[in-house]
């Protein structure tokens, strides 16, 4: 079954002799692969498939980094994680990434009555950006946000780093490669706050990088069927209420983001 469905599957599915066989199985196709299963119903079928423990099974995505240079920099990803939580008075490691969101609510299900509306009548369409900055060990988040966020929100949210741990001999920030995190202006601008050191992710790497839960998290509890289609400053109000709340740090965080447990950077941190 790991092949897929074949012959068989496409003769039953296909809408024509020609069509290619379908990508998933059903029950139907199921039945019509395996000659044993012939003369079952599909609620026989069923059965059988329980008994050899073959369930309905929600997939998973297996990805793969093209990046040549990948077990180097995740060699560099793990030492800032290890400093971080060696000398934890003086090294910080953060996650930065940066979000866009919409004036208008997204669409979700919802407990209702009748079906939900995500109301997005009279108002226009607007767009916010933030960029943040997840404190890999405390859960402490630090952010800017504006129309834009290109070299000036980038500069300006190194600045907002530095302050934030005033007491820290070095700053790593773990990003992806975004061109904008390595224009001359802002590399220029880094010459000012030598104590921030750019660690660098592998390229379409964002399992590697926990803010994107982060981001998940606020898309679900906060811009999925908002009433504030009419109050845009109140749809961005709502955004930094809810990014605010983390800016002392959250196990929480730490624990939907995947920094705390059995995950991959969990274990960078913390050891197996």
């Amino acid at each position: 079954m790991r092949q897929g469905p074949g012959d068989e599957a496409r003769a039953l599915s296909a809408a024509t002799a020609e069509g290619p066989p379908p990508s998933r199985w059903t029950l139907e196709t199921i039945r019509a692969t395996f000659d044993w299963l012939t003369n079952y119903t599909l609620s026989g079928v069923w059965r059988q498939l329980q008994r050899l423990d073959l369930r309905l099974r929600s997939a998973r995505v297996q990805q793969f980094s093209p990046d040549p240079q990948y077990a180097d920099k995740m060699l560099d990803l793990e030492m800032a994680l290890w400093e971080a939580r060696r000398y934890p008075e003086t090294v910080v490691a953060v996650f930065l990434d940066q979000m866009g969101f919409a004036r208008w609510p997204d669409p979700a299900t919802d407990w209702a009555s009748a079906t939900p509306v995500a109301d997005r009548h009279g108002s226009k369409q607007g767009l916010w950006r933030t960029m943040g900055a997840l404190n890999a060990l405390t859960g402490q988040v630090t952010y800017v946000d504006g129309y834009i966020v290109g070299r000036a929100k980038v500069i300006e949210c190194y600045g907002r780093l530095v302050e934030a741990y005033p007491q820290a001999e070095q700053i790593y920030a773990i990003q992806d490669n975004w061109s904008i995190h390595k224009h001359p202006d802002v590399q220029k601008a880094l010459l000012q706050w030598p104590q921030v050191e750019p660690v660098w992710l592998p390229t379409y790497a964002p399992w590697l990088n926990p803010i994107e839960k982060l981001w998940r998290w606020l898309r679900q509890d906060v811009l999925k069927l908002h009433r504030l289609a009419e109050d845009w400053r109140a749809v961005r109000d709502r955004v930094r209420q809810f990014l605010d709340q983390f800016a002392h740090g959250s196990q929480r965080l730490l624990q939907y983001v995947g920094l705390l447990g059995n995950g991959l950077l969990a274990r960078m941190i913390h050891g197996p």
